[in-house]
């Protein structure tokens, strides 16, 4: 993770660092050549820059895969099919072999994170509700994401409208949530459904699962974006990294609310 400038500065000054490497350090972005990476994006929003996999080479994954790790301790890449996956992982593996580099071939991401880091969990869950075993692959890319930025998951799978009653044995468990990640494809109403059965803000997503009608995910879109119970937003079609995402900002503010009132209560 990027030092502090007090930190750096203080190391120039005492001769442990030089005044190039510390340029580089506190350099707000590095330039690739086929990328420019945003290094202060972890300051500024919670979390480091994510790698979208897909339309990159395995070399250009690999580059900016590479120089994240050096400023960070948690990489993030999605949408990493698994030829390109190998040849990251061979790679990342080769040159820090005491490291651990993680890939799941459902979602399709590729992360890291680093063997000294300790993780601080956030209080409670988030609860990543699936319909059907076919909205997998976006329901846990959903979830790694949400982990990643340190909460909790519970997943909660296969629970479509077609059969209420397994929604209902699950209520109490999505409820407790504090925030809830509903994938959904065909007509998508378990999404409204869930909305109108809790207090909690729900991010739905629609998946491209379904037949023809479907239209590869724009009928639970639309049905998404439709809904008439309260408190439902709404993420782009088999967009599971940006429903994580969302949900953990959202822990993040309920967090930080927390941790204040605690400060709070105490200096009273």
């Amino acid at each position: 993770m990027k030092m502090e400038l007090t930190d750096v500065l203080r190391q120039v000054e005492q001769g442990n660092l030089s005044a190039e490497k510390a340029e580089q350090m506190l350099r707000p972005k590095e330039e690739l050549g086929y990328a420019t990476l945003d290094l202060d994006r972890e300051e500024r929003t919670g979390f480091p820059e994510v790698i979208f996999g897909e339309g990159k080479t395995p070399e250009q994954i690999l580059g900016i895969f590479r120089k994240l790790m050096e400023h960070h301790q948690k990489v993030l890449a999605t949408r990493v099919d698994q030829e390109k996956a190998t040849y990251v992982l061979e790679q990342l593996q080769q040159e820090h072999p005491q490291e651990t580099f993680y890939y799941h071939d459902a979602a399709k991401t590729l992360h890291w994170i680093a063997s000294d880091y300790e993780e601080t969990w956030k209080e409670g869950y988030i609860a990543v509700v699936c319909a059907g075993t076919s909205d997998l692959p976006v329901a846990e890319e959903a979830a790694i994401t949400a982990e990643l930025m340190g909460n909790r998951v519970k997943r909660i799978n296969d629970i479509g409208v077609a059969g209420l009653h397994r929604l209902l044995d699950k209520a109490k468990e999505i409820q407790e949530a504090n925030a809830v990640i509903v994938v959904a494809g065909m007509e998508g109403a378990l999404a409204s459904v869930v909305g109108g059965l809790i207090s909690k803000p729900v991010v739905a997503v629609p998946t491209s699962v379904g037949y023809g009608a479907s239209m590869n995910g724009i009928a639970a879109l639309l049905a998404m974006l439709s809904s008439c119970a309260s408190g439902v937003s709404v993420v782009n079609i088999d967009n599971g990294f940006g429903a994580g995402y969302f949900a953990g900002t959202m822990t993040n503010t309920i967090d930080a609310a927390v941790q204040a009132a605690l400060t709070k209560k105490g200096l009273e």
